[in-house]
């Protein structure tokens, strides 16, 4: 049977931009095709020039080309989409970023733009994490928790709204800085993870010095211009405290369901209960209380509790909400949040297996069943 220029279009079809996910025929990124059996060429038109996934485009398209009966030997020459064409890319992903969305002074929405996940008839689970006060490992419950709802096959994104203290890149071994294709940024991925945080704008060693407002700003972009593509799950890493953050937060993801993060010393604890009246107060669902460094077991077997015990069940109690989960202090977890290996890839380890626990418990028990009521007004 004869190669002809619909065949390679339909065996290209299931082929995917790595960023975008979407068939690369589809994007209108496939060109021209040039057939001299057994040999056939293709030509891609990238999304910009320098893109970081070229290597893996070129690969996957000829693998596909190579399934052909006939073609022994294939070739990828590429191009750049004209900056027309990436407009009416971004417009077919995203929409128009120029567009309104009502009331700016509803929920749920920012300087006129509809935050998606604010939606009613959005399906995306928001999980907002939090904690008191620094130094309590939020940040790598946060990555882990989202890298074990990855491994169950869902969508997962991360906003690192920790805007001071943005550790979130590092943590999950992120390698590539967004794309921008005509305002629209497309977050890079690791396991299975895409997350935007300000690590991505500002030098890792450079303090962030900005008043309220532009930390607003900062919030609304990462909610707003970034391409989620519709996840599953949407983890908020907050920073410590009921600050600016914590307070735009609540305005734009009205839906978003608190998870506590304590250690088990009852100093923690009670730190940890103010951003839990903080969300009493703006109307923001607790889903439960996540206890972690809860212990330590040693070579012999013996589990030491070295941060004390009850920490964490006291604030559960206190609030009214389930335990979700007493997670180990191991040397493995520390070293993956350093390295960017986070524990969770290992669900065979202590700690990859208590997050694997946690993620199946909000998974599968743990979803919203009331919210709290509040006269307070955010100005």
């Amino acid at each position: 049977m004869s190669v002809t220029e619909e065949a390679v279009i339909e065996v290209l079809r299931p082929v995917e931009d790595p960023e975008l996910h979407r068939s690369i025929v589809d994007l209108g990124m496939v060109r021209d095709i040039q057939i001299n059996l057994p040999s056939v060429a293709v030509q891609v038109a990238l999304t910009i020039a320098g893109c970081p996934l070229r290597a893996e485009i070129d690969r996957r398209v000829n693998t596909a080309l190579l399934e052909l009966d006939g073609v022994d030997t294939s070739s990828v020459t590429f191009t750049v989409m004209t900056d027309q064409e990436r407009a009416e890319l971004r417009q077919k992903l995203h929409g128009d970023p120029g567009a309104t969305a009502g009331s700016t002074q509803a929920h749920g929405h920012a300087e006129g733009r509809a935050v998606p996940f604010a939606d009613p008839d959005q399906k995306t689970r928001v999980l907002l994490v939090a904690s008191g006060k620094g130094g309590v490992g939020k940040s790598s419950v946060t990555t882990n928790l989202a890298v074990a709802l990855a491994a169950r096959g869902h969508k997962v994104a991360v906003v690192d709204a920790d805007v001071w203290g943005f550790s979130i890149p590092r943590m999950l071994g992120v390698d590539q800085e967004p794309t921008i294709i005509d305002e629209m940024i497309v977050p890079p991925e690791a396991h299975g993870v895409r997350c935007i945080s300000m690590g991505f704008f500002v030098p890792e060693d450079e303090p962030v010095i900005w008043r309220g407002p532009m930390l607003h700003k900062a919030l609304e972009q990462f909610l707003t211009d970034v391409f989620w593509d519709d996840p599953d799950y949407l983890l908020v890493d907050l920073p410590p405290g009921t600050g600016d953050i914590s307070l735009s937060i609540s305005q734009f993801l009205p839906k978003g369901e608190m998870l506590v993060v304590t250690t088990p010393q009852p100093a923690a604890q009670k730190v940890a209960q103010r951003a839990a009246f903080m969300a009493h107060k703006v109307n923001l669902q607790i889903t439960g209380v996540i206890e972690n460094m809860s212990y330590f077991t040693g070579d012999d077997g013996t589990r030491y509790e070295l941060f004390g015990s009850g920490g964490g069940a006291e604030l559960a109690a206190q609030l009214e909400v389930p335990l979700l989960a007493e997670l180990p202090l191991v040397p493995a977890l520390r070293e993956g949040s350093d390295t960017g290996a986070p524990i969770a890839a290992e669900p065979e380890t202590i700690a990859g297996a208590a997050f694997a626990a946690l993620a199946e418990s909000l998974d599968t028990t743990h979803a919203p069943k009331r919210r709290y009521r509040s006269e307070l007004r955010i100005v």
